[in-house]
């Protein structure tokens, strides 16, 4: 039993410490044995604070010994990514040109939450510096790989966070997505990650690359990520941007079904090319829904090519960021991302505007697309996983040419989660996206739910 709880949801082991079936302590030591032995080969974290987490998590066995838990998370293990700030840890970005030797003193809004909760934080988990592409590595960190075959990208950004997810190392985890960074390495790692309608997760500080960047939680099952957000979606009076809403308990109604629902499913916007092997996870995943007594049509809305709207907004956020640094310390950075930052800063005010208009009209393209269908399936992405330490596959170009139906949905601003639709012959996990109306996030969540009632859970992979 060395590990055996280290696999087990945060669900799980909250009704395990009801039960006194076993101790927030002993399960947090069941993860940190599962760490020293998976990560060494995974690299999915850049810190790790053991000695705080079991201190947190014998206070909170004392509190389950005393049936007075903090909050509903209390003894989840829980990682952060680095990105985030977190008092008391360098938040480097996955980049050099971050001082590690300064105050941190403060806990973003979804740290705060969640400790407050309870949350017993494992570590920070890796990052691409700045989060700037879809894949995991950095000259700061190295390569993070896949626990479904270590010669491939979990994806990224949030790649850490997912590769520490699908290998059972912790049960909660804190992504980010500005064009589909939970998303994308929650697709090819096998796990459940939801982008929320933006502002619905506070943020502070905000994000460079703006209205895109969105904070989500990304878990091993759909009732956890539904925990996890309803004590993330706490508001904050530092995040400018978050809408007023009255505090819910997403995991409230997530038995409710599909049924009589309107679900499109698009097998591709704006022609993009999909694997045929992973074309066939999907469309059977999205079967489900009939027989789930959804009524499923298919249907697609009618996007343009959103990439060079999304470049251009994308690639700007990175040339204002860079400019705050050295020429030395730019080049000790990921060669890509400085790339990216050039073509950012030649891009002029009139072509930035136009760039707004067109981001205006994806989203009332998708809110004309609401008022005919409930929900939009999708692949969430194109092709499975391919070899890590790579930004793209051979023949494409930046990332963002391999991730087309990713950030559509931050245009939009819309609540998208992808789920596990299955695995190729190759071993390695294939993502379905369910994309839902601005605002409704619980729907996109009670979808998923019923999804997961009859795919079943997802296993962990064999390590």
């Amino acid at each position: 039993m060395s590990e055996e709880l280290a696999g087990l949801s945060a669900t799980a082991l909250l009704h395990g410490y009801r039960r006194r079936q076993f101790s927030p302590l002993e399960a947090v030591e069941a993860v940190l044995r599962r760490i020293a032995r998976l990560d060494p080969r995974l690299n999915a974290f850049i810190l790790l604070d053991p000695e705080g987490a079991l201190a947190a998590a014998r206070a909170a066995t004392e509190r389950w010994a005393r049936r007075k838990p903090i909050g509903r998370i209390d003894g989840v293990p829980t990682t952060v990514k680095d990105l985030i700030l977190t008092k008391g840890w360098p938040t480097l970005r996955g980049s050099k040109a971050v001082d590690a030797q300064q105050p941190w003193t403060e806990d973003a809004p979804t740290v705060a939450h969640l400790r407050a909760e309870g949350a017993i934080f494992l570590g920070k988990t890796t990052t691409p510096e700045f989060g700037w592409k879809g894949v995991t590595d950095s000259p700061l960190t190295g390569i993070t790989r896949n626990p479904w075959n270590p010669a491939k990208t979990p994806g990224g950004s949030s790649g850490g966070a997912a590769a520490a997810a699908a290998a059972g190392l912790g049960a909660l985890h804190i992504g980010t997505d500005g064009g589909g960074s939970i998303r994308i390495p929650a697709g090819f790692s096998g796990i459940v990650g939801l982008k929320p309608s933006f502002g619905r997760v506070p943020a502070f500080p905000a994000s460079p690359f703006g209205t895109l960047a969105h904070i989500g939680p990304m878990a091993r099952s759909v009732a956890d990520v539904a925990l996890m957000l309803t004590v993330m979606a706490q508001p904050d009076s530092r995040d400018w941007y978050q809408f007023p809403h009255p505090c819910q308990d997403f995991r409230h109604g997530l038995d409710g079904g599909v049924g009589g629902l309107r679900i499109a499913v698009a097998r591709t916007l704006a022609g993009a090319a999909v694997d045929p092997k992973v074309a066939a996870l999907v469309a059977k995943a999205a079967g489900r829904f009939a027989e789930l007594g959804a009524v499923v049509e298919e249907a697609a809305p009618d996007l343009p090519d959103c990439n060079p709207i999304f470049q251009i907004l994308w690639f700007s956020g990175a040339a204002n960021l860079l400019r705050a640094y050295t020429p030395e310390q730019k080049a000790a950075m990921d060669k890509g991302l400085v790339e990216v930052a050039d073509e950012g800063a030649r891009i002029g005010i009139l072509d930035y505007l136009a760039a707004q208009k067109a981001r205006e009209a994806v989203g009332q393209t998708m809110k004309a697309f609401h008022r005919r269908y409930d929900l939009l399936l999708l692949p969430t992405l194109p092709v499975a996983a391919f070899d890590a330490g790579l930004e793209r596959p051979p023949g494409q170009g930046r990332w963002t040419d391999w991730t087309p139906f990713t950030y559509p949905f931050n245009l939009s601003q819309q609540p998208a989660i992808s789920v596990p639709a299955g695995l190729t012959a190759d071993g390695l996990p294939v993502g379905l996206q369910i994309v839902g109306p601005m605002h409704d996030d619980g729907l996109v969540l009670r979808a998923a739910a019923a999804y997961e009632s009859v795919a079943g859970p997802f296993p962990l992979p064999k390590l």
